[in-house]
């Protein structure tokens, strides 16, 4: 799912309408799932029809996020970053005809040690 805007198409500013599609999603998810932690939302007029969800103070919100809507643990993506000391989750999913993109960045936890010494 790839909705990037050509330079041409650039050219030509949006109005808020055409953003309609991510707004109505999430007002939505503001509605169905509003007890869930808040993430930062972010629309934009390069990808006008992707609402991304972002999480910055670890996995555990994405987590309960990604199980409330009910997408399986094998569709996230999980990458590490930052010379392996963020991991970082994503996954896009389709919501309310919006491209629904989940990211969350948090620790990457230290080996476990066991009397002081490395246990890997």
């Amino acid at each position: 799912m790839n909705d990037a805007l050509t330079l041409h198409e650039l050219a030509v500013p949006l109005t808020l309408d055409e953003l309609a599609v991510p707004l109505r999603a999430l007002r939505l998810l503001a509605a169905d799932f509003g007890h869930l932690p808040a993430p930062c939302a972010h629309v934009s007029t390069i990808y006008p029809n992707q609402l991304k969800l972002s999480f910055h103070d670890g996995l555990t919100d994405f987590e309960t996020w990604r199980d409330a809507l009910g997408i399986a643990p094998d569709a996230v993506d999980c990458r590490e970053q930052g010379g392996g000391q963020t991991r970082a989750l994503s996954l896009t999913t389709d919501y309310a005809g919006a491209e629904l993109r989940l990211v969350a960045y948090g620790d990457v936890l230290a080996p476990a040690t066991a009397a002081g010494r490395d246990v890997r």
